[in-house]
């Protein structure tokens, strides 16, 4: 890399948004998930030792997908090659089999591929990745919001583990727009910006467990605030619901939300629990159901 190009990264990173600066580097740094990366899980002593297997992250936007498969490219002394399912075909999935080749005769070294959105990918496409995971020319991680039972084809589903990521709780979230207002390097750490107790905890909770909607909504109102006379920068819970107006709900016409949403809702009315089935209910209005 160039000095140009070392100067055209670095660019692009400061103009990045909030959330993606603000990604964890490490798994020290990683907040929420603790099911499976607290101290003696699985996976964190999978990713510790670098000895992966193909795995899937299934869960919903927003709760570290990506960014533990950015933590395993920090960490891992394997080949690490990305690539988006939506944008890659099939010639870049050969172009990645030959690299991974490549760098096993040369170096003996294995590679591992992380396909992005991997339940874009058709059938045609999975079936072409499915000889080389089989055989061990890669080690595969997919992310996905979708249900990989579903949406990835059986053969590629029974040779990876599947971990499903839940979504964040509101303490996790708090602590995630706290560390963004102390990072002096990747955050507003250098700002002097006062948070208000009640705005952040509507941000936590209006963000419904995405932690890149909370930190795109703090981000939104660091902009759009002027600071007071003081040079203080002062959010407020009013600022906070201008930033970020409406709860999200999980919610896919065509996916699982929508039939464990609609089996909920005739289960409370079957058992009876009128309360129950007016929560289900109003979800379902409220994210658009006929």
């Amino acid at each position: 890399m160039d000095l140009f190009e070392n100067a055209l990264e670095h660019s692009i990173q400061e103009g990045a948004p909030l959330a993606d600066r603000m990604r964890p580097r490490t798994l020290d740094e990683f907040v929420g998930q603790n099911h499976l990366l607290a101290p003696g899980r699985l996976l964190r002593r999978a990713i510790q030792a670098d000895q992966l297997s193909s795995l899937i992250f299934f869960g919903p936007p927003g709760t570290g997908k990506t960014t533990l498969a950015r933590i395993i490219a920090n960490t891992t002394r394997s080949h690490f090659l990305s690539i988006n399912a939506v944008l890659a075909g099939i010639p870049a999935i050969r172009e990645c089999i030959e690299s991974a080749r490549r760098f096993l005769s040369e170096q003996q070294r294995r590679t591992i591929l992380f396909v992005d959105e991997v339940h874009r990918f058709n059938k045609t496409q999975q079936d072409a990745l499915l000889p080389h995971v089989e055989n061990g020319t890669v080690v595969l991680i997919g992310a996905t919001t979708e249900n990989p039972y579903f949406e990835v084809i059986k053969a590629l589903v029974s040779r990876s583990r599947i971990f499903q990521l839940r979504s964040l709780g509101s303490e996790d979230l708090e602590a995630i727009l706290e560390m963004a207002l102390r990072d002096e390097d990747r955050g507003f750490g250098k700002m002097h910006i006062l948070l208000e107790e009640e705005a952040k905890k509507h941000l936590a909770q209006v963000a419904s467990g995405d932690a890149r909607a909370a930190l795109n909504a703090l981000e939104l109102a660091v902009q759009t605030t002027e600071t007071n006379e003081e040079g203080i920068l002062q959010i407020s819970l009013e600022i906070a619901e201008e930033s970020i107006q409406q709860r999200a709900v999980l919610y896919d016409k065509d996916g699982d939300a929508h039939f464990d949403t609609i089996s909920a809702f005739i289960k409370s009315m079957r058992g009876s629990d009128p309360d129950a089935a007016l929560y289900w209910m109003a979800k379902m209005v409220q994210a658009g159901e006929d």
